[in-house]
């Protein structure tokens, strides 16, 4: 088992490096493992607020570098996730390279959770994308630095319910915002990926009286959820000129591209998906210039890790509900600070939790 460590400054002038993504990381490490096949990236972004969580996340990728790339992105947004959240952590995210369906087991949780625990408590993982709660109770029998465990064994359980609850709430702000009233009913939402997290949302909204439009890569899956919430579906990317009010990227990022929002008819975007922004300073001064309203994501998403923050703090889970509606009044309060600045939304939320982070450097200092 090895385990590479590569400092940010090391890669400074690297130009494999010269992107936003790589942004004053503290660390890089990847991880290989010739017995079980692990390979695996572990990015830690920022631990002035305390140490990293962020999920792992298990994907075929195209290549290694597109596996870095995305870890890079997951791990500095979840820094400014738990800064704008007010929850005493810092940015980690971690991806494995492979098929969860055909290559995960048993052994190679244990053997990645051995690489966390290499760690000492500088990074705590979490479930995402390609993993489940059981894959944590396994990751948990190596390393204590693993949060979303099962509630049988003290754990806060699946994140994905109270993850699209916060979302849900976010995209309420946005439709206050926007329309003059939080009521979702009779609006047109599109849902893209249809996920554990993508679901809820769609329970939520459908309850309230919305319009549904579900669109995802599994057609099965559309199939089964069009007939349980009595919604309409599309296939295929060609989704983003669609006549809809709000626009729901629920599975992977990059999808606010040059392309797609000069095709968006919808008035909001709010949706789960991190990095949901190609480009954080272009895209989001785009949506601005077609006044469209965009929930940030690494606002909205923040449900999920104020859950598993409870198994680290402790706290109960009236203040784990609590915390999480809160979203929809840090929403609200992100719209206004954009509109009386003039600057996009994303940016209103990172200088917010940029100050949060600043301010406690300055205090250790």
């Amino acid at each position: 088992m090895k385990a590479e460590i590569i400092e940010s400054k090391d890669l400074k002038n690297d130009p494999v490096f010269g992107q936003l993504s790589f942004n004053n990381h503290e660390q890089i490490v990847f991880c290989n493992d010739e017995d079980t096949g692990l390979k695996a990236i572990i990015g830690i972004h920022n631990t002035t607020l305390g140490p990293a969580l962020g999920g792992t996340r298990m994907w075929q990728y195209k290549s290694e570098y597109e596996a870095l790339n995305d870890v890079l992105r997951l791990s500095r947004g979840m820094t400014y996730k738990s800064a704008i959240t007010g929850l005493k952590l810092g940015g980690g995210k971690a991806v494995i390279i492979g098929d969860a369906k055909t290559q995960k087991n048993d052994r190679l949780m244990r053997r990645f959770g051995e690489f966390v625990n290499s760690l000492g408590g500088k990074y705590i993982t979490a479930e995402d994308v390609g993993m489940e709660t059981r894959d944590m109770d396994i990751i948990k029998e190596v390393t204590p630095h693993v949060t979303g465990v099962s509630e049988t064994i003290g754990g806060s359980g699946n994140p994905s319910p109270i993850t699209a609850y916060g979302v849900y709430m976010g995209m309420k702000a946005a439709a206050k915002y926007k329309f003059g009233s939080d009521n979702l009913a009779g609006k047109k939402v599109l849902v893209q990926g249809v996920g554990h997290v993508g679901e809820t949302l769609v329970q939520h909204i459908t309850e309230e009286g919305a319009q549904v439009i579900l669109n995802d890569i599994n057609e099965k899956r559309l199939e089964e959820l069009s007939k349980k919430y009595n919604a309409n579906v599309v296939l295929g990317d060609d989704v983003y000129g669609l006549d809809i009010d709000i626009y729901a990227p629920c599975a992977l990022g990059a999808t606010l591209n040059d392309d797609t929002i000069n095709q968006l008819q919808a008035k909001i975007v709010a949706g789960a998906a991190n990095n949901q922004l190609a480009n954080e300073l272009r895209h989001g001064s785009l949506l601005q210039e077609k006044g469209i309203a965009y929930a940030p994501d690494f606002l909205i998403n923040a449900g999920g890790i104020i859950n598993v923050y409870a198994e680290v703090s402790g706290y109960s889970r009236d203040e784990i509900q609590e915390r999480t509606e809160n979203i929809y009044n840090t929403t609200l309060e992100i719209f206004n600070l954009a509109e009386k600045e003039n600057i996009t939304t994303h940016q209103a939320a990172f200088n917010i939790a940029q100050a949060r982070i600043d301010s406690a450097k300055k205090d250790k200092n």
